[in-house]
C-alpha cells in the first residue's frame, strides 16, 4: 500500500465543476508522463521506414514532450518555495524515492529529441547545445540517484525484499538512458572530448547494467512472493521492459558512436552490440507477453486509471529504439517489422495514458 500511495499522492477529491490544481502535490512520478511522450518523438525519429509525416509527428510529440517538462519544473520549482521539507520527506519514503529516478530520464529524453528532431525547429547548433546541457545535468542526476537511492535503502530504509515491485528499478536504469542518448552529442564535440564521451557512457551502461542485474531479482522474488500485485499496480510490470530496450538502444548507440569516431575498434563493439541485444530483445519480448497478459486480466478486474499507466510507455518505447538499432546493424527486415508493431503498440500506450491523464485532471481528480 505505501507503493500505492506514492504513485497516487495527487488522487482527491473536488468540488463539482471546480479544477484545483496543487503543485505542490506534484510528485517525481509526474516525469514519467514528460518520459513517456517524449519516447513517442524519440521512436518515431529511430524508426527504420520512411514513412510520410514521420518527422513532423515526431516533432509534433517533441514540442507536447519539452512544454510538459518545462511545465512540471516549473511547478516542482514552486513547490521548493514552500516552507516545508517535501522533497526529504520523499526520499525517506522507501515507495517514493524510487521515483526520483523520474526526473533525470525525463531531461535526458527530451534533450535527445530535441536534437533528433527540435533541430527542424531552432537548428541544429542551438538544439546541440540544449541536448548538451540537458544531458548533463541529468547524466549528473542519474549517477546521483542510483548511487543515492540503494544508499538509503541500506541505511535507512526498512523494505523488506518480499516486497519489492519493479518501480525498485527506475533509480538502477536512469545512467543506461543517459549511457543511449550520449553517442549522439559526438560529432558536436571537440575530438579531444570525443574518446571522453564514448567510454563515458560506456562505464555509464555498464554501471547501470550490473546494478538492474543485481536490481532484477530482488523483483522477481517480490513479484513471486509478494502476492498478486494491486490492479492499479499492474501496469508497473511494464517497467522490467525499461533497462531491457534501453540497454539494447544503448549498445547499439555506442557501436554508432565508434564508428563514427573511430575511437574505438567498431567492428568488435558492434558485433556485442548485436549478439547482446539479440538475446536481451528476446527476453524482452517474453517478458512483454507476461506483463500483457497481466494487465489484461487486470483490466478484467475493473483496474481504473493512474499514472501507473504510464508505465506503459516509456518501456515499450525503448523496445522501439532498441529493435531499431538491430534493425540497422543487421540489416534483417524483422527487426524493421518489429519496431514498426511495438510502434503502434506504444502510440495506443500513449493514447491511453494521456486521455486518462487529461481527463483526471479536468475532472479534479489530478492536480
Amino acid at each position: 500500500m505505501a507503493t500505492l500511495t506514492a504513485l497516487l499522492p495527487s488522487v482527491r477529491p473536488a468540488r463539482p465543476g471546480r479544477l484545483r490544481p496543487d503543485p505542490g502535490r506534484l510528485g517525481p512520478n509526474w516525469y514519467a508522463a514528460v518520459m513517456g511522450t517524449a519516447i513517442v518523438a524519440n521512436g518515431a525519429a529511430a524508426l527504420p521506414l520512411q514513412v510520410p509525416g514521420r518527422l513532423a509527428f515526431a516533432t509534433a510529440a517533441w514540442v507536447l514532450a519539452a512544454a510538459a517538462l518545462v511545465a512540471l519544473a516549473t511547478a516542482r520549482g514552486l513547490r521548493r518555495l514552500r516552507p516545508r521539507p517535501a522533497a526529504r520527506a520523499g526520499l525517506d519514503d522507501p515507495a517514493g524515492a524510487v521515483f526520483f529516478g523520474c526526473p533525470p530520464m525525463a531531461l535526458l529524453a527530451v534533450g535527445y529529441a530535441t536534437l533528433a528532431v527540435g533541430d527542424r525547429v531552432i537548428g541544429r547548433g542551438p538544439a546541440a547545445a540544449v541536448d548538451l546541457a540537458l544531458w548533463t545535468v541529468g547524466t549528473l542526476y542519474a549517477v546521483a540517484v542510483a548511487a543515492g537511492v540503494p544508499y538509503l535503502m541500506i541505511t535507512r530504509h526498512t523494505a523488506a525484499a518480499r516486497r519489492a515491485d519493479p518501480t525498485w528499478l527506475l533509480p538502477v536504469v536512469a545512467p543506461m538512458v543517459a549511457a543511449s542518448t550520449g553517442p549522439a552529442l559526438l560529432p558536436h564535440l571537440p575530438a579531444a572530448w570525443q574518446p571522453v564521451l564514448l567510454y563515458g557512457c560506456g562505464a555509464l551502461f555498464g554501471a547501470s547494467l550490473l546494478a538492474v542485474l543485481a536490481m532484477l531479482p530482488v523483483v522477481l522474488t517480490g513479484l513471486v512472493q509478494g502476492g498478486v500485485l494491486a490492479p492499479v499496480l499492474t501496469p508497473t510490470l511494464f517497467l522490467v521492459l525499461g533497462p531491457l530496450g534501453q540497454s539494447t538502444t544503448a549498445a547499439g548507440a555506442i557501436a554508432d558512436g565508434a564508428k563514427a569516431t573511430a575511437v574505438a575498434p567498431a567492428g568488435p563493439v558492434a558485433a556485442l552490440a548485436v549478439l547482446y541485444g539479440v538475446a536481451v530483445t528476446g527476453f524482452a519480448l517474453l517478458w512483454l507477453l507476461v506483463a500483457c497478459a497481466a494487465n489484461v486480466r487486470a483490466l478484467r478486474a475493473g483496474m481504473p486509471f493512474a499514472m501507473t499507466w504510464w508505465a506503459f510507455t516509456f518501456p515499450v518505447g525503448t523496445l522501439v529504439t532498441g529493435a531499431a538499432s538491430l534493425a540497422r546493424h543487421t540489416g534483417l527486415g524483422v527487426f524493421t517489422g518489429l519496431a514498426a508493431g511495438l510502434y503502434l503498440l506504444l502510440l495506443g500506450a500513449w493514447s491511453a495514458a494521456a486521455t486518462g491523464t487529461v481527463r483526471g485532471v479536468l475532472a479534479g481528480r489530478l492536480p
